[in-house]
């Protein structure tokens, strides 16, 4: 690998690192906004907004974690995304299930 390709690697990774934190971020708080806007429209009861925001919470500590040394590896940020898929597919699921508050 030639040191031109070598700098670029190392300026892709060190700008991309805050970037995805920053959108781990944002992403959290779209799904709270989320988890809010289905409390307050009726389509989340109590306990399904109590139990969502349990798992929110869940990976937030999750991520706490992963960037308490520093740094935030691929397989953390992998695992992050996967636990956060499931999350939002829980919450679109709650939201449209047949029960109303």
């Amino acid at each position: 690998m030639n040191l031109n390709k070598l700098v670029a690697v190392i300026f892709v990774v060190m700008f991309s690192v805050p970037a995805f934190a920053a959108g781990v971020d944002r992403r959290a708080a779209r799904q709270q906004a989320r988890i809010v806007e289905g409390l307050k429209s009726g389509e989340l009861s109590n306990r399904e907004a109590l139990r969502l925001e349990s798992r929110e919470a869940s990976v937030q500590r999750q991520i706490a974690r992963d960037r308490a040394d520093g740094a935030f590896t691929l397989r953390e940020r992998a695992q992050v995304q996967r636990h956060e898929n499931r999350v939002s597919r829980d919450v679109y699921r709650q939201k449209h299930d047949a029960q109303v508050r």
